[in-house]
């Protein structure tokens, strides 16, 4: 009995040691926020300290801080004391950040805290205020000192034209600023760019910022366009549009007035976000869907026109095949003519005319195909259809274009033929005189024999050496028609100085350029690398390339030149960058011709 009461007296003066331990730890008032929220952290100690040392507090904008509260509390006889440092942060980018270790010296000794892991995500529709968090050290709330809340009459607000489109039907999203006409604004700054996944977007400039009277919430407000934004939906089903969130610069009263009894206006920093917006986007019916159907959305005009239809064996004429109207329009493919085998056609030339206001695409694609014919005769190109969905309507309509007849005449005529008086003698006045000629020619009077000649035995072996020649020519040309690959290879090389050659032509015109230029690319690797534009990933161009033995940098170039012509359609841009751009291609394209030689 003695053994266990003297081991319960151990446990109780070890348990005591435990409790009177000093204690340094940080904690947040939240793991997971988003990226217009705020963050607390508090650094508290159970004993006095000095010499507090904070973290970087990286990837995070310190905005209040560091408040410092103290407490002693008795009970029984026993005091307990607190002591907590206070930071409000706000997050910079979204990820995953560690709050480091902040260190403090107690009674000659340094303590450390433990680092966090706190997480920041897209933004939320309403910031709850930090200043109110519960601390689990003195069980107290905190009150929020003077400056902007979630009350000072700035709102951000994505306005969605249309939440229940079809596939490839246009919306748009209109972002608006509301201030109330007791605040005011001094500045923004873009906290994160909404994403538009699985639609196709276009941004449309807003050259000048104009402040308009309007509503909020049943309230007068002033507001402002920011950003417009033309969307397709590319899959069907509930479509999310990520918010977009801005770091707002807002003045608001300080709860002070002046000598006049005017309020005290103070500048102060806002978080706000538009929210995340969710489409409910339907499919296009099943019933009624032609077989040809390849996407197309809106309504539209279908032509196929031919430059001529009489023409000689070996000339060429164009076949454009134009879609016209408002829709999708770079968002299908138009169809593709089949002609006879006598009529060689080429890959086409793809030309975009479209513009993008608010209201959705307007314009013309066009593809002209190249055909020559090889033989005389007449053929008929058979009528090609063009379907589309209506949105007007909500039905399928189907375009189908004239048959078109080519006819081909005869070939260019030789010069065979010669005038009926060539060959006969002219008497002139000179022949009078041909007496007195000073350099007299003289003919022989014996005249050799043709049969046993050097020329009699020319013509002899002649057909000889001709026919196995003729024989080689002929096999020389049924190789290079049967080659296709080949004659594909030095079209494209063809299209890809043709398309430079545009491309130089369109320097003061940024989306043609770009149009140009990358098709300018693609047809050098189509020469090159003996691909289609269909097996044009980025990873297999680079491996291709390499193995051609081209040099990694130059290889590096060029996937970000075509990556840039990607993006550059829709980016701002100058015409030093496009000037840049072009003299990047001429040199890129002559750097990997003279390393795959």
């Amino acid at each position: 009995m003695k053994m266990k009461k003297l081991f319960f007296v151990i446990s109780i003066l070890f348990n005591i040691g435990l409790f009177a331990q000093t204690q340094f730890v940080a904690s947040v008032s939240k793991n997971s926020l988003g990226i217009n929220e705020r963050l607390r952290v508090d650094f508290a100690m159970n004993e006095d300290g000095d010499n507090f040392s904070p973290p970087a507090f990286e990837g995070f904008r310190i905005v209040g801080g560091p408040n410092q509260s103290v407490s002693y509390s008795w009970v029984n006889g026993r005091k307990s004391f607190e002591k907590t440092y206070s930071y409000f942060l706000q997050p910079l980018k979204k990820g995953t950040f560690v709050i480091k270790q902040a260190t403090i010296e107690i009674n000659g000794q340094v303590y450390k805290t433990s680092p966090l892991k706190v997480t920041v995500g897209n933004a939320v529709a309403e910031e709850r205020d930090p200043y109110e968090q519960y601390n689990p050290y003195n069980q107290q709330q905190r009150q929020a000192p003077a400056g902007p809340s979630g009350k000072d009459g700035v709102h951000l607000v994505a306005e969605i034209s249309n939440s229940n489109p079809y596939l490839n039907e246009p919306i748009t999203v209109v972002y608006k600023i509301y201030v109330s006409h007791r605040s005011g604004v001094g500045g923004w700054r873009e906290l994160s760019s909404p994403k538009y996944t699985n639609f196709w977007s276009q941004n449309i400039d807003v050259k000048q910022l104009q402040v308009q009277e309007g509503t909020f919430n049943g309230e007068p407000y002033r507001y402002a366009v920011l950003r417009k934004t033309v969307l397709y939906p590319q899959k069907s089903g509930k479509l999310e549009i990520e918010p977009l969130s801005l770091d707002v610069e807002v003045e608001v009263p300080s709860g002070q007035v002046d000598f006049f009894g005017r309020p005290i206006m103070k500048m102060g920093s806002k978080k706000v976000a538009a929210g995340s917006k969710v489409i409910n986007v339907k499919p296009l019916p099943e019933a009624g869907k032609p077989e040809d159907f390849s996407g197309a959305v809106g309504n539209f005009n279908f032509q196929v026109l031919p430059s001529k239809t009489e023409l000689k064996a070996g000339e060429s004429l164009d076949l454009k095949v134009v879609v016209s109207g408002k829709g999708n329009l770079k968002l299908f493919t138009l169809p593709k003519p089949v002609v006879p085998a006598s009529l060689e056609m080429y890959d086409p030339a793809h030309k975009e005319n479209v513009q993008t206001p608010l209201t959705g695409m307007t314009g013309s694609i066009s593809d002209t195909y190249t055909i020559i014919p090889q033989s005389k005769g007449q053929y008929p190109i058979q009528p090609l259809t063009f379907t589309y969905f209506d949105l007007s309507t909500k039905s399928y309509k189907t375009i189908t274009s004239q048959e078109i007849t080519i006819n081909v005449l005869d070939g260019v005529a030789t010069s065979s033929a010669v005038a009926e008086n060539t060959n006969k003698k002219q008497v002139t006045s000179n022949a009078t005189f041909a007496f007195i000629k000073s350099k007299t020619q003289l003919v022989s009077q014996s005249k050799s024999d043709f049969l046993g000649s050097g020329m009699f035995y020319g013509f002899l072996v002649a057909p000889f050496l001709i026919i196995p020649a003729i024989i080689l020519f002929r096999r020389k040309k049924e190789e290079l028609d049967a080659d296709v690959a080949g004659n594909r290879i030095k079209l494209s090389n063809k299209l890809a100085k043709k398309y430079l050659s545009e491309a130089q032509k369109q320097l003061a015109n940024k989306e043609p350029f770009y149009i140009a230029l990358e098709r300018a690319l693609h047809n050098f690797l189509k020469a090159k690398l003996h691909i289609e534009t269909s097996e044009m990933s980025k990873d297999k161009i680079t491996q291709l390339l390499l193995v051609k033995n081209a040099e990694t940098d130059t290889v590096n170039q060029f996937i970000s030149l075509v990556e840039s012509c990607e993006f550059a359609r829709y980016a701002p841009s100058t015409s030093t960058s496009i000037q840049n751009d072009y003299n990047l291609a001429v040199s890129i394209i002559s750097d990997l011709e003279k390393q795959m030689a």
